[in-house]
This record gives C-alpha cells, sequence and structure tokens, in this order.
C-alpha cells in the first residue's frame, strides 16, 4: 500500500515538474492542445498539460534586424544602382507572427525589397543619394499596414549605401576622360588662336611683314621635312624641285631677316603670355 502511494506521489510531482514552464523576460511562447491553438505563454512561470500541450514557438518581442544583402533597381532615369539596407522590426503579436504568414523573415525582405524598389524608381538617380532619409521614411510608412496584419512593428528601414553598377561606373569616367580631352583640344586650339592671331597683328604693321612670313613658312617646311626624314620608320618622300629650291633660295636671302623675325615672335609671345622658340 505505501509503495502504491509513494508512486503516485512521485506520477503527481512529476506530473508537475512538467507541466511547469518558465518564459524569459523579452519573450512569449504559442502553446497548441492536440494541434489547435490554446494560448500565448506570458513571462514568468506558466503551466501546461502535460501530453496534450505543446508549445510551438517561443519568440522574442525585443528589437530584431535583418541585413538585406545589396539589391539591384533602377531610378527613374533608368541608372542601375546596387541598394544595401538594414530592417528594424519587432514582433508585437505572437498569434499573428505565428500563424498569418509563412516564414516571418523572409515575407519581411520580400516585402521591403518591393517597396524599395518602388521608392527608387520614382527618384533620379542624383536625388537618391541625397534623400536615403526620405527613402527610409516612404519604406517605413508603405509597409506599415501590411506588418500590422502580421503582427511586426517595423521600427524603421535604413539605407545603408546606394552604390552605381560597375558597368555605370566605367561609363562615367570613361565621359568624364573624354570631356576632359575635349577642353584641353579646345583650351590648345584657343591659344594657337591667340598666338597666330598676334603673329599676323605684328606682321601686319612691319613694312618686311611680308618677308618674314615667307621665312616663316619655308623655315617650317624645311623643319617638317626634316623630322618626317628622322622618323625610324623608313620613308621615300618626292619634292618638287621648284618647291624645294625655292624654299631653300628664300633661306638663303632671308638671313637677314631671322633676327628680326625672333624680335617679332618674342613681341607677339609677350603680348599673349606664351613662350614659343622659332
Amino acid at each position: 500500500m505505501e509503495g502504491i502511494i509513494a508512486a503516485f506521489v512521485l506520477l503527481i510531482m512529476g506530473s508537475t515538474l512538467g507541466s511547469a514552464k518558465v518564459i524569459n523576460q523579452g519573450y512569449e511562447a504559442i502553446v497548441e492542445q492536440t494541434g489547435k491553438y490554446k494560448r500565448t505563454l506570458k513571462p514568468g512561470l506558466n503551466f501546461i498539460v502535460p501530453l496534450l500541450d505543446t508549445i510551438v514557438w517561443e519568440e522574442t518581442t525585443r528589437e530584431q534586424l535583418i541585413d538585406i544583402e545589396p539589391q539591384e533597381a533602377f531610378t527613374s532615369d533608368s541608372v542601375q544602382v546596387k541598394v544595401d539596407a538594414i530592417i528594424y522590426w519587432k514582433v508585437t503579436d505572437l498569434y499573428k507572427a505565428y500563424y498569418e504568414v509563412e516564414d516571418l523573415e523572409t515575407a519581411l525582405k520580400n516585402l521591403v525589397l518591393t517597396a524599395l524598389r518602388s521608392q527608387i524608381g520614382q527618384m533620379e538617380l542624383q536625388k537618391t543619394f541625397s534623400s536615403r532619409k526620405e527613402i527610409s521614411q516612404g519604406l517605413t510608412e508603405e509597409i506599415k499596414e501590411v506588418t500590422k496584419a502580421w503582427g511586426v512593428e517595423i521600427t524603421r528601414v535604413e539605407i545603408q549605401e546606394i552604390k552605381l553598377a560597375p558597368n555605370i561606373v566605367a561609363s562615367i569616367e570613361k565621359e568624364k576622360a573624354a570631356q576632359i580631352a575635349r577642353n584641353a583640344a579646345k583650351l590648345e586650339a584657343q591659344g594657337v588662336a591667340d598666338y597666330m592671331r598676334q603673329i599676323s597683328d605684328v606682321l601686319k604693321d612691319n613694312p618686311k611683314g611680308q618677308d618674314a612670313l615667307k621665312f616663316f613658312l619655308a623655315q617650317k617646311f624645311v623643319d617638317a621635312n626634316y623630322k618626317l626624314g628622322d622618323s625610324p620608320n623608313s620613308k621615300i618622300v618626292f619634292m618638287n624641285p621648284k618647291d624645294m629650291s625655292e624654299a631653300v633660295t628664300e633661306l638663303m636671302v632671308a638671313d637677314e631677316l631671322s633676327d628680326q623675325i625672333k624680335d617679332m615672335s618674342n613681341e607677339a609671345t609677350k603680348a599673349t603670355g606664351i613662350t614659343q622658340s622659332i
């Protein structure tokens, strides 16, 4: 008889210990009985019916975060960008979070990505870089009602980084390089034009300007042919003997103009601020 009583006492004690469940602060738990929802356990000591009651999910009610990998999106001016975002969220209704949506975290990711692409698609590229705060606020407002039905509160969505796709970066750098080259060529052409204009003005005011100009052109002609012959690539140049003899003759008879031309060139160079030696 005493053995039966002892066994009964042990059974009661085991059932009591087995039915006691402690839920830590900041957590809640879902209890099902025979496959149906029964109740939600709050933090502290709780009792369930052994063998009949089952804790199917225990989840924190504190704020959590989901770091979304960089995702591609297109701006309103059709430029591809990569956006990196972080979702801050917490469960406010454990029942809805468990029963209203399958795979809560994946659902939150997909929802935020859809809203993010929508927000980026309404902005031009330049505006996206200066409107991170507006994008974050717009995302939070857009998905708030949907997540409320899931028993989840989105506290905020932070845009970590907005980056251009590598091919877009390469295209922009190429365009910048081309623009720099165009500007350099334009400045060089302007400098040459200004220089030649000053030379023209000096020659116009000089009585022997025409002779000096002939000397200048003849010298450049000979220099060009000299450089052509000095090239590492072999070349054969056929020249008009008359043109060659006339050029050499002009050089020989114009020695006395050399100093004068140098003076005029220096005068023009000083006027334009460009250093040039003939």
